[in-house]
Parts: C-alpha cells; structure tokens; sequence
C-alpha cells in the first residue's frame, strides 16, 4: 500500500507539468493551440463501476486544493464518498418506499453532502478494495446491495404487523464492510491523527463555495433548479443560465485558473476515447459503430470509426432549441462524469476543452480527450465550479 501510495505521488509531478500534447490521435490533422491548461492529479481508473462522479468530482477538488497552494494534494478517497453515498441511498430509498433510485451513479453535489456529514479521507487511508482485487469491480458488491435493500422493503407490510427493525442499517454497513473496508473513524497520515470531519477541515476546502450551473427551457433562466435526472437521489439544485452564459462560465473559469467538473452523455456517435476526442459531425452517418457501451460507461465502450476523428470537419451549429429536444426526447441523458482542466484552439477556429476522464490511460492522450465547444452546448448536463470562477456579470444575475 505505502508503494502505491508514492508512485501516485511520484504521478502528481509527472501529469501536472508534462502533459504536452497537441493532437489527439496518430496520422490525426487536428493541431490544439493552448489558450489555458491547469493542474490536475494522475489519471486514475474507476475498474468496472459506476462511480465517474466520485472520481471526477474528487478530481476537481484536488485540483481546487493545488489552485489553493497545495503542490502535491493527496489523492482523496473515491471509496469513502461512495460509502457514504450509499448509506445516504439508503436511507432515502427507504423513507420512499423503493420509488427512488438506487444504483451506482451519483453527482458532484454527492461530495459537499458527504464533506459536510462525515468528512473525507486520504485514498491511501481508505481505497475501498477489501474484496481482494488490484482495481475497483462493484459489479457483485452492487447486486448484493441492492438484494438486501429490496428484501428489507418486501419484509415491510406498512400496516404495522412486520415493522421495520432498528437492525437494518447495522447489515446493510455490513456489505460495504466486507466489501470496501471498515469505515474509518480515526486516521493517522503524515503523522497527524484525524478524524474525517477534522481532515475535510484540513483540506481548506469550504462547500460552500461551489455552485452547479445547468441550462434548459423547461426552468426559468437563472432560477435554481432541481434536475430531473435519475442519479441526483440526493435532490441537489442548480443554477439554469442561458446556453451562452453556460459556455462562457466554462472558458471564463479555465482562464481565470479554475478547473470545472462536467456532467456530460457519452453515448454519443462523436464521443470517441480512443481517438481523444468528441465532436458533432453535420453528418454523424460517416461514423461506424460497432459494439456496444458497457452499461456503467466505465471505459472506452463501443468501437467508432470515422475520418472525422482524424480530419477536422464541419460541425452542428447548436441552439438551447436543439438542445432541449434532445433532453426531451431521451437522446441527452446523464451518462458520465468527467473533470475539464484545460481550453484549447483548433486550427480552424473551434474551441476545444480538454477533458480529463477516469477510465485509465490506455489513448494517445493518456486519458484526456479534446472536446468541441459544440459538443459541450448540445450534451452538457451541468457543470460544477468555483463561485469566484463566475464572471462577474453572471454572478450579479444568479445574485451571488
């Protein structure tokens, strides 16, 4: 473990200071020229999970706490958020009577409402592998979960003849037990002793300070709402800005220092991690699929095949219009999240984000891909972001 724990340290010098490259692809003819590009921790594989959110979200916050003065953060625990969320699932899905979601998937709220209840950890004091395995598999650990909650609701009868026991937390925090480790009460790193609500304070973090913006028709322009989506169990709300103002609230944050966490659908013909990139094409008929997704969109999924990955070529010209049609009818759904860390210029003139994603190194990028500003507008579910990333007069708007 103390191995691991170096090498990783080891890759926060390596991936923040020599990621240089301006392609996505072999043979490809896209050119990016940096206009921002900011630090970020190593690029880490959340296995076969649905846990992106976590890994992505926590992403973000490292680099929150390098942007802080923090050089070499300490990458902090997937595991421990998962956990936490879980219990929280949990509970909720009870008092619901199982008319809620529960699964794997979460949102970047999910962590400010972990921080504020319990705290946070170290990845190298919890990494949530107690089932034995070298990479993160939740495959059986989710199925047992979920077993066990949907037997505790059949047991229950609502009429007062087979009530709910006080037992039921006790062996449900069994499973995540056995399968990720003792939940930690006390801690020591670096020689210090913690708890994980007085380690969360170390972190200089405050939750506060982090807002969600998200832009559709159906809410009121800068009202905050709640998003219909089915991994926001925890009800959090977001800000709803115009299409614009949601595209600038990006760029204005990256280059003002500011990284973005991003909510985005993946299950896209133009999203492509094997090439780094992820595009509208006008004609997406020229794109090949073969294979499917794996239903987590926990790696690179389906195979696509197109000269658009290589060749720069027109794309979409996207509206809030063609955007909310897509919400609408079922073809933008909330598939992934992902950690945006830098703004590039294509040669012909399109903006690109690069994104830093959670499924491995394993492309050219090593595990970034590039992201058109058209793909952004037209699959974007929300991002999440520093108040004081907002340009001003987005904020005076939001009221902030």
């Amino acid at each position: 473990m103390k191995k691991l724990f170096i090498l990783t340290f080891i890759g926060i010098t390596l991936v923040t200071s020599s990621y240089a490259q301006t392609t996505n692809a072999e043979d490809s003819k896209y050119q990016f020229k940096k206009v921002a590009h900011l630090d970020a921790t190593p690029v880490l594989s959340q296995g076969i999970t649905g846990t992106c959110w976590s890994f992505s979200a926590l992403s973000f916050f490292e680099s929150e706490m390098i942007r802080m003065g923090n050089e070499n953060p300490p990458v902090l625990s997937q595991m421990y958020v998962v956990r936490k969320s879980y219990e929280g699932k949990a509970e909720k899905y009870i008092r619901m009577d199982g008319k809620i979601n529960f699964a794997q998937g979460g949102a970047f709220h999910d962590i400010p409402w972990v921080f504020r209840n319990y705290g946070i950890v170290p990845n190298e004091v919890y990494d949530g592998l107690g089932y034995g395995l070298e990479k993160h598999n939740h495959q059986e650990l989710y199925k047992g979960l979920s077993g066990y909650m949907k037997g505790i609701l059949k047991y229950v009868d609502n009429k007062g003849n087979r009530p709910l026991s006080s037992s039921w937390k006790a062996g449900f925090d069994g499973i995540l037990d056995a399968y990720l480790g003792e939940d930690p009460t006390t801690f020591t790193f670096n020689g210090k002793e913690y708890t994980p609500k007085s380690y969360a304070k170390e972190t200089g973090l405050n939750m506060d300070d982090y807002v969600s913006l998200t832009s559709f028709n159906h809410f009121n322009e800068y009202d905050e709402c709640m998003l219909a989506i089915q991994d926001n169990w925890a009800w959090g709300t977001s800000y709803n800005v115009s299409l614009e103002d949601l595209q600038k609230a990006a760029e204005y944050a990256l280059e003002n220092g500011y990284t973005v966490a991003w909510g985005a659908d993946v299950s896209e013909k133009g999203f492509n991690f094997r090439k780094s990139l992820a595009i509208v094409p006008e004609d997406e008929s020229t794109i090949d699929v073969r294979g499917e997704d794996n239903e987590n969109y926990s790696d690179a999924g389906a195979d696509k095949k197109s000269n658009a990955f290589l060749n720069p070529v027109k794309e979409k010209k996207i509206t809030s219009e063609m955007r909310q049609e897509q919400y609408d009818n079922k073809t933008t759904t909330d598939d992934h999240g992902m950690h945006i860390t830098g703004l590039y210029k294509e040669k012909n003139g399109t903006k690109f984000f690069l994104v830093k994603n959670s499924w491995g190194t394993g492309n050219m990028c090593e595990g970034y891909l590039y992201v058109s500003e058209n793909y952004f507008k037209l699959k974007t579910i929300n991002i999440y972001l520093h108040k004081d990333a907002l340009p001003k007069e987005l904020k005076e708007k939001l009221n902030l």
